[in-house]
């Protein structure tokens, strides 16, 4: 039952049946005992609290996003959270508490009344998805914030700690949460936010939604982790970022955060439709007059810290598998080409697609975005006049669409 995980628990051992009557005197004991540790509690909070921000960002489709951050650097102005939280944007609201009569003030409602007078700009300055870890830098330093002290090194299965966060399905924030640490190891998982290889936390702390980012801090309110993510399978057990990885990420060479791919054609006047997958497609029109669609992808690719945009051009659909003498053409010329090389999809309805790709490297600005979309127009258009592949239009569009979801 969940009741079994109440802390009132742990005090079973002062209400043995074969204790006398007068060992009342020891229940209040081990109440009077608690209090210190109640009292401890509440401080590290109060501690902690001066250094949380609440971080909301958004990205190039005005999609609005919220998480947790924890103030790591009042000399550079930093404040450290998910990379997951940030996602492509380069920009972020941050909030510190308010404080009334020596209590935050935890209305949301309050802080998004208030944006102008209580917020705070900051640019994203780094990004390391690998870690799942992002830095933001104000514009100036906040008042009444504290940058939090971190840890010497990982804490130690057993080891009690604190959280504080800011669950997106609550009306308040500040949400004090404690826990035990279950266990830190080194852990390569999948998430919703893609492929992650750190020292993890493992704790008995539940979080939600908002949360991420977060400070997870020991006893003496030194920062050991953050809070990443949660167990599926067990709402108790939350997955944690150990201070190793955030030390080494915060010493370590800043990479920035990829440009959305909206901003990034916006930027470079490109004009652009959203194909119902969510990727943008692009119309490149030659001086003949002649078209060749070119798409980009909504998302970026990582490996690492290195991130990459794919853009790519469907050249031919066949039921038939491409010969043996086409494969050996596009193999040759996928060695000549200076950007991307020839692809051969196979789609659910058994099509062969014959498709010119590039990955550019996503934190590349919008004159390369461009250079590469005329180049990967220019090598699909020149292999679709040759081919001319005779196909319907609405029959090309279909399985166009059906290799984009996949």
């Amino acid at each position: 039952m969940k009741k079994m995980f109440c802390p009132l628990n742990l005090r079973q051992p002062f209400f043995r049946p074969f204790f006398p009557l007068t060992c009342g005197c020891l229940v209040v004991i081990g109440l009077f005992g608690a209090a210190p540790t109640v009292q401890a509690d509440a401080d590290n909070y109060s501690r902690t609290l001066k250094s949380t921000a609440w971080i909301i960002t958004s990205d190039a489709d005005d999609e609005t996003s919220t998480g947790t951050g924890v103030y790591v650097d009042a000399d550079k102005r930093l404040v450290l959270t998910n990379a997951h939280v940030v996602g492509d944007s380069r920009s972020a609201v941050v909030f510190f508490p308010e404080m009334r009569d020596g209590q935050p003030r935890v209305e949301r409602k309050h802080y998004l009344d208030n944006v102008v007078r209580s917020a705070q700009p900051g640019k994203v300055v780094a990004i390391d998805r690998r870690r799942d870890l992002a830095l933001i830098q104000l514009s100036e330093t906040p008042a009444g914030a504290r940058s939090i002290e971190l840890a010497e090194k990982s804490t130690t299965p057993g080891s009690k700690v604190d959280t504080i966060g800011n669950p997106g399905d609550s009306d308040i924030l500040w949400v004090y949460t404690a826990g035990r640490v279950r266990s830190v190891y080194d852990k390569k998982f999948k998430s919703n936010h893609g492929e992650h290889r750190f020292r993890t936390v493992e704790t008995q702390s539940p979080i939600v939604p908002g949360d991420s980012g977060g400070p997870v801090v020991n006893e003496d309110g030194r920062l050991v982790a953050i809070a990443q993510s949660f167990s599926p399978n067990s709402p108790l057990v939350s997955f944690c970022v150990d201070v190793s990885e955030i030390r080494a990420f915060i010493a370590g060479a800043w990479k920035p955060a990829p440009l959305p791919a909206k901003e990034l054609l916006e930027a470079a006047d490109i004009a652009h439709t959203k194909h119902s997958t969510g990727h943008y497609q692009v119309k490149h029109e030659y001086k003949t007059g002649k078209t060749q669609q070119v798409f980009v992808a909504k998302d970026t690719e990582y490996h690492g810290r290195a991130d990459v945009r794919r853009i790519w051009s469907l050249v031919s659909i066949s039921k038939k598998a491409p010969s043996s003498e086409l494969m050996m053409r596009v193999l040759r010329q996928s060695s000549a080409t200076k950007i991307g090389s020839w692809a051969v999809e196979k789609n659910q309805a058994g099509e062969h697609l014959l498709i010119y790709m590039a990955k550019l490297d996503a934190t590349a600005t919008d004159e390369a975005l461009t250079g590469t979309i005329d180049y990967v127009a220019k090598i699909a258009g020149a292999m679709s006049a040759e081919l001319n592949p005779k196909k319907e239009t609405e029959t090309a569009e279909a399985t166009l669409a059906s290799w984009l979801a996949q």
